[in-house]
């Protein structure tokens, strides 16, 4: 077992660079086609050549894999197609001796229809109060107990031959637990000790405002408030003695968060909650000046008056590769199809995506890099017979899921499956090797170099608060500490402000020094 992280704070996750690393496409390290904890431990140097702080891992539980991961058998055991407890804790311990923490997921609103207690409430034990088992309505009960919806498409009930319904807000196979259970709330808090008793320095929280649901699951049409299911009051208890448990090791949270009011929203990031929590307006915003620059502010000042640092990320495991979203119209965001919509164009998605990593790098706060994000991969198109992603089986094949974004990395350009390992669970797309890594390395042009360049200057920019600086219409310029950030999302190239030194350009100036269209500077005042 690693050892229990110290239970002290430096505040490193005020301003960290976090990867996330989605095992199952990370790095193959049996040859099984599925990427694994040995995968991951072998390209630890790689890892700490990015200059990263910590790796946020998807889950890496036993699981059934019905929803990636996210529909949890067992939170105390690894799933045997990443490998074993006793490899993770390795791979944590040796991640730590890089410098490098670890962040878990964990998954409250729901476990896997194969975990011990679905198991035995479905088998008649005593354990259905841990769950919404409900009857039907209609005459003979053949109607869902009220109208929700599940986040996957289709209604948010499942019924069981001997005529009860269960409540899954997510798939059929991700039955929600009873957060207002004692025993719920119990068993989370052992499972959050037995990982920081293994070293894990942090705790992602999935769906963090889905918990707790109104006692009476009414209809949500039926307009009452607050919501039934989101964003509930009784909410904050749990989060209070989750930080309680937290504060004993040092470690940190980060919530999944979803809300549009930003009071609301700040909750739960109260000195006595959560520690942070993901910033989706700035992932949805367009490739946009003012909506961007909006975003930034607004991001900002929510998280003021709780002192909490704001994060910044471009891409996820649930969202279109950055490349390919800004290679098309900013037309708005459409997240039920997790993309802009028309048709793209890599050269700028890729010019655009390299001047957003060094506008996301400059922000104050932490910021999250999902894995391949680095090397610049565009989404890839998954022929519909491979796609395993349940938000495209449950609607009906018109959304095309999230395995676009999971494909496997591409490491080494003349290895087969580019180095990945065996033959990959999600097929790569032809020309995936020109994206390798190894490739990359060695081209202080690529966006590997772009990546680890702007994590290493990125202490130039401080701790301190970000200043705006007049600039044309569609440029972004301020500066923090002693030094500036320059983005042109114009057409026309824009002078550069004055300085003492170029620091790094996501792509060159031209001919008179000017700075292009979809390009952005850091500069020394």
């Amino acid at each position: 077992m690693g050892q229990p992280t110290p239970a002290t704070d430096d505040g490193w996750w005020r301003s960290a660079v976090i990867y996330q690393v989605y095992v199952r496409s990370f790095a193959d390290g049996d040859g099984d086609g599925t990427g694994d904890l040995a995968g991951v431990r072998a390209r630890l140097p790689y890892l700490a050549e990015l200059g990263l702080d910590a790796l946020w891992f998807t889950p890496w539980y036993r699981s059934p894999m019905k929803d990636g991961g996210y529909d949890v058998a067992d939170y105390r055991a690894i799933d045997p197609a990443f490998g074993t407890l006793a490899e993770a804790e390795k791979l944590i311990a040796e991640a730590r001796e890089l410098g490098i923490r670890t962040i878990v997921d964990i998954v409250p609103n729901h476990v896997s229809d194969q975990h011990p207690w679905f198991r035995a409430a479905l088998a008649g034990g005593p354990g259905r109060e841990l769950f919404h088992f409900r009857p039907g309505r209609g005459e003979h009960g053949e109607l869902p107990p009220n109208d929700w919806q599940s986040e996957f498409g289709g209604p948010a009930w499942t019924r069981l031959p001997d005529g009860d319904w269960y409540l899954h807000l997510f798939a059929p196979e991700q039955p929600d637990l009873n957060w207002a259970h004692p025993a719920v709330r119990q068993e989370h808090e052992d499972i959050l000790r037995f990982w920081f008793e293994r070293g894990v320095a942090g705790v992602r929280v999935d769906s963090a405002a889905l918990l707790a649901k109104d006692p009476e699951l009414p209809d949500v049409t039926d307009g009452r408030a607050p919501h039934p299911y989101v964003d509930r009051d009784e909410l904050h208890d749990v989060y209070r003695a989750w930080r309680a448990v937290a504060d004993e090791y040092g470690a940190v949270f980060v919530g999944e968060v979803w809300l549009p009011d930003t009071e609301r929203f700040a909750r739960y990031l109260r000195p006595d909650e959560l520690h942070t929590a993901f910033n989706f307006s700035f992932l949805t915003c367009p490739w946009d000046a003012d909506r961007l620059r909006t975003s930034i502010d607004d991001t900002l000042a929510e998280h003021a008056p709780v002192g909490a640092p704001a994060t910044w990320v471009l891409c996820n495991h649930d969202v279109t590769r950055t490349v390919t979203r800004y290679g098309r119209a900013d037309t708005g965001f459409d997240f039920a199809t997790k993309a802009f919509g028309t048709p793209t164009d890599l050269a700028l998605g890729t010019r655009r995506a390299r001047a957003a990593a060094l506008l996301s790098l400059a922000l104050p706060g932490a910021v999250y890099v999902y894995q391949g994000e680095e090397l610049g991969l565009p989404e890839a198109d998954i022929p519909p017979d491979r796609i395993e992603d349940p938000m495209h089986v449950r609607s009906g094949g018109t959304d095309p899921g999230r395995d676009g974004c999971r494909v496997p990395l591409p490491w080494a350009a003349g290895e087969p499956h580019a180095g990945f390992g065996g033959d990959p669970w999600l097929p790569q797309p032809d020309g995936w090797a020109a994206y390798a890594a190894d490739r990359q390395a060695e081209d202080p042009g690529s966006m590997l170099s772009l990546y680890r360049a702007a994590i290493r200057l990125r202490p130039e920019f401080g701790d301190g608060p970000l200043t705006w600086l007049p600039a044309p219409d569609g440029v972004l310029a301020f500066t923090r500490a002693d030094a500036l950030c320059v983005v042109n999302l114009a057409d026309t190239p824009v002078d550069l402000p004055s300085h003492t030194e170029l620091l790094l350009h996501s792509g060159p100036l031209d001919t008179t020094g000017r700075l292009p269209g979809d390009t952005a500077v850091w500069l020394r005042a």
